[in-house]
């Protein structure tokens, strides 16, 4: 796949005009983030504009504000996958009716290591077809995945794996600040968006806030992604909810936990996804049902105990 730079102009749009324009029935889709900073918020709009057919891509999904939600809405044709994670939150109920027993349809599963996953996505950045690993080797995973080759390594004569390179139509990544160029800072820990960002046609940013470039600028070594990897931008403010987004607001862990009983059955996650997705306009009117005060309560605590410290 050859990406195209994209240019230095202002790229500020709305989450229904950037789902929309870059996310269609059958789309290959990444959301990006790792346990938190996940873009939930972009999860929701995808849902709520009914993209049917998707082919999703992730290293890391996140039980509850991530893949599932659109696996459990029927909208999921395949899912390339390390593994699915609800941590404190418990197992994710919607992830295995689908595979256990194709509820509510059966999904085509594609399954790869952490590691294997983000080299994938490496070499998809790189614009190379395959990334050679060797810990697949002896693995159970490449006998249910004959995507995964084998060859000996032509210099040394060791046997590798090799897994195809990962080159998403569209990827969905959360940052904290952003200018409306597409520079994105990201702070803490990263998992493989930097990868993800080069590897994907499109990328559509939502972030916490948006910045000056002056401000940018000031941190170029936080610049995870540049603006010649961007498509949009879009200002979310709590986009990650109920996980948190470090040095901004903490996971709401009461909130995780009673998803995980409400998931527990189709019904019980089909009235929830009704009363959290369809029956509110954006991810504002999610964030005013959630309630300002709750949230604001979630960045209190993120920020006595993480502050990130620049140098001016």
């Amino acid at each position: 796949m050859k990406k195209l730079s994209k240019p230095a102009v202002n790229k500020v749009t709305t989450l229904k005009e950037a789902v929309n324009r870059f996310v269609h029935d059958g789309s290959y889709v990444s959301f990006g983030g790792i346990g938190d900073r996940t873009p939930t918020a972009a999860v929701h709009e995808v849902a709520r504009q009914q993209k049917k057919g998707l082919r999703l891509a992730s290293d890391t999904s996140v039980s509850y504000v991530h893949d599932s939600i659109l696996i459990g809405l029927g909208l999921v044709e395949s899912f390339e996958i390390a593994y699915n994670w609800g941590g404190i939150w418990g197992p994710d109920a919607v992830y295995r009716r689908a595979l256990e027993k194709g509820i509510p349809k059966p999904i085509k599963l594609e399954e790869y290591s952490n590691f294997a996953m983000g080299m994938r996505l490496l070499a998809g950045s790189l614009g190379i077809p395959f990334m050679p690993v060797k810990s697949l080797l002896g693995s159970d995973i490449p006998v249910h995945n004959t995507r995964i080759k084998f060859m000996n390594d032509p210099y040394g004569g060791e046997p590798v794996a090799l897994v195809p390179a990962a080159n998403p139509e569209v990827a969905f990544i959360h940052v904290q600040r952003c200018d409306v160029m597409g520079n994105a800072h990201i702070l803490g820990h990263l998992g493989n968006d930097d990868s993800l960002a080069r590897a994907a046609r499109n990328v559509v940013i939502t972030t916490e806030e948006i910045v000056p470039t002056d401000e940018i600028r000031r941190n170029p070594n936080l610049t995870v992604i540049p603006y010649y990897c961007v498509d949009a931008v879009v200002k979310v403010p709590f986009a990650s909810h109920g996980r948190g987004c470090p040095y901004y607001y903490s996971m709401d862990v009461p909130f995780g936990l009673q998803l995980a009983e409400q998931w527990g059955t189709e019904a019980g996650f089909n009235r929830w996804a009704e009363e959290w997705i369809f029956k509110v306009d954006d991810w504002d009117g999610y964030c005013r049902k959630i309630g300002w005060e709750r949230l604001t309560r979630l960045a209190e605590v993120e920020r006595r105990h993480q502050q990130y410290g620049e140098a001016r």
